[in-house]
């Protein structure tokens, strides 16, 4: 009975969040024309589309490097099965509804393939963050080069530094995850708790893996934002640097909150509201570059396609 009902809210949740995606889109192709939208593409992008893809598999080639630099434990496993299960969670993260996430998808088959549960599940989430402290990093380093150029809301700053809080928090919390004291009730139910806390914290003896897959991070990031700057190029935009890094890095928080599908909807809100509601840009071309960014998203979906094929051959 308890396992209907959570399948019913899980369902529910996911038909609101399509509802939004749906609304999303169909409120700014209602007040942006297609057709204006389209006007935009032409065979002068392939370049820059060409070098988004480049960009997209050095995104997955460098994600999967630093699984593997944060895998400690365990026996030592060929890079190429890294990036074929990263590819696979972005097949999940980037295409299907389901209720779990590409990383958690991706490290519980990992894990459950290699016998490695809990430190693949603990790599691919203390990787995760760390991504996301890279992006806050670049975030306040170009926001006063930012403020500069354009007048930016202080909601948009306040919203930024209480994520960033909150991943610091995150982070003390796993690295120091085995001196939490976890009630018998949950950890006498739930036995993956304890292999968990302790996975992540034997990462406070691996200072070196720590500052490699943080090095690895900070080279992803910029990797996304080159291809958000290639998608502006490719619309004849060209926007400072400082600009795309803060509105980019805003964005991309923003569409995090799970209250769509993916993001998608409000993530083509959110880029017209700051382009166009702050530089001036016209939407039309704002929401033609941001479409293109699902191209690389799509490629790297493409490849999870093929290795979930492979594994069912």
């Amino acid at each position: 009975m308890a396992t209907d009902k959570t399948d019913t809210k899980l369902f529910v949740k996911r038909i609101i969040q399509l509802l939004v995606s749906i609304g999303g889109f169909a409120y700014i192709f209602y007040k942006i024309p297609l057709s204006e939208v389209i006007d935009n593409w032409n065979i002068g992008m392939t370049p820059w589309i060409l070098a988004m893809l480049v960009a997209a598999t050095l995104v997955m080639a460098i994600q999967a490097n630093r699984w593997k630099g944060l895998s400690v434990q365990g026996p030592e496993i060929p890079f190429k099965t890294y990036y074929a299960y990263t590819a696979m969670g972005y097949f999940f993260n980037n295409l299907l509804p389901t209720g779990f996430g590409g990383d958690a998808v991706k490290s519980l088959a990992f894990g459950k393939k290699f016998n490695q549960t809990s430190q693949s599940v603990s790599a691919v989430l203390l990787a995760r963050i760390q991504g996301l402290l890279a992006m806050f990093l670049c975030f306040f380093i170009a926001l006063p080069f930012a403020l500069n150029q354009a007048e930016i809301p202080i909601a948009y700053t306040i919203t930024m530094t209480v994520a960033l809080l909150a991943c610091m928090v995150i982070v003390v919390l796993c690295l120091f995850s085995d001196k939490i004291p976890i009630p018998h009730f949950f950890s006498d139910r739930l036995a993956f708790i304890p292999k968990l806390q302790n996975s992540l914290s034997i990462y406070r003896k691996h200072k070196k893996q720590i500052l490699l897959s943080s090095l690895d991070s900070l080279w992803l990031q910029l990797l996304t934002l080159f291809i958000a700057y290639a998608y502006f190029r490719a619309v004849g935009v060209d926007i400072d640097i400082s600009i795309l890094v803060v509105f980019t890095s805003i964005t991309t928080v923003i569409s995090m909150v799970p209250i769509s599908l993916n993001g998608i909807g409000v993530r083509e809100g959110t880029q017209v509201a700051l382009f166009t509601g702050i530089l001036g840009i016209p939407a039309s071309v704002v929401l033609s570059a941001g479409l293109l960014g699902y191209i690389p998203l799509l490629f790297q979906t493409a490849q999870g396609a093929v290795v979930l094929l492979a594994r069912k051959k």
